[in-house]
């Protein structure tokens, strides 16, 4: 029974002398208020806890996929064999491939069937990716948060593809949320003396063949990074009169200069700019759209299912 029925049946059923039927009504009136006040105080605070559980879901989630995963004393030469012991959520893991001395920090991302090296990451601008030769053989960026940008290094990158027979798998993201993928067989990167050269083989995918400029015949012979060396802004090896790397705000295997340049600036979406310096893939959204995420990854082509 409500506390407004309540009183009403008091006012209306017993002989109270101190009060009046309108006093009693003013006091139901004062009741409903109060209690209409307490009900959208309620409502409000059910909906302030659905938020912060919400945001702690999504902290959660976070935290998770950018969890670093102690493997103990373990060796691991990349990801995949990571995942075939048994481990299988996305989040950093330590590995040492064959020919590094040391273990490495890596990103090892467990979706897509499982077990790919992730050297690469764009996402939202943060990193600086206009380095000096250095820092792209060493590697840098965010090897802490699940979607940080970060370039693994290219003695690392030469390492790990030099132990196997490994495919690339490129996915990314423009700005209206589409998503498109690239991947290439038999992905390989020569030692620094070789400058960082870059082999691939086969391509597949929904984004075009960017890497080899296969799109059109005319423009393969400027346009394709196949056995292209390595360049930086204070490394020139392209086959440009100027830099590419100068121009273009970023380490890359250019040619003269490029249809793929995933380590461009950050611009967000279509740009205009003196030279195309974007985070270009030119089959899918051409030299002025630079895209939103990009994520380069490996595994070894042994290991692929037959749904990538």
């Amino acid at each position: 029974m409500s506390v407004l029925l309540i009183i009403w049946i008091l006012c209306t059923t017993l002989d109270l002398s101190d009060s009046t039927p309108d006093e009693c009504e003013d006091e139901i009136q004062r009741l409903r208020a109060e209690l209409k006040s307490l009900e959208l105080r309620q409502t409000k605070q059910q909906q302030l806890i659905q938020r912060l559980m919400n945001h702690n879901q999504m902290d959660e989630h976070s935290l998770k996929a950018g969890s670093f995963y102690d493997m103990g004393d373990k060796q691991y030469m990349d990801c995949a064999q990571i995942f075939k012991n048994g481990s299988t959520q996305s989040g950093f893991y330590m590995i040492k491939p064959l020919l590094n001395l040391a273990r490495i920090r890596v990103y090892c991302d467990m979706t897509e069937g499982g077990g790919w090296t992730v050297f690469q990451r764009r996402s939202d601008g943060s990193q600086s990716f206009d380095r000096d030769w250095n820092d792209y053989k060493i590697g840098f960026g965010d090897m802490k948060s699940a979607n940080g940008e970060f370039w693994l290094g290219n003695d690392n990158l030469h390492y790990l593809t030099s132990q196997d027979d490994y495919t690339l798998r490129i996915n990314l993201e423009d700005f209206e949320g589409s998503h498109r993928f690239a991947v290439y067989k038999t992905f390989k990167v020569d030692n620094e003396q070789n400058h960082y050269q870059l082999q691939f083989g086969v391509y597949t995918g929904n984004a075009g063949d960017a890497l080899s400029g296969s799109y059109h015949p005319e423009v393969q012979w400027w346009a394709s990074h196949q056995g292209m060396k390595f360049s930086t802004r204070d490394r020139d090896n392209d086959r440009y009169d100027r830099s590419c790397a100068q121009e273009d705000k970023g380490g890359w295997w250019f040619n003269r200069c490029h249809s793929a340049n995933l380590n461009g600036f950050y611009h967000r979406g279509p740009y205009s700019a003196v030279t195309d310096e974007g985070i270009v893939w030119y089959p899918w959204h051409g030299w002025w759209y630079s895209l939103k995420s990009v994520q380069m990854k490996i595994r070894p082509a042994s290991f692929e299912p037959n749904d990538v």
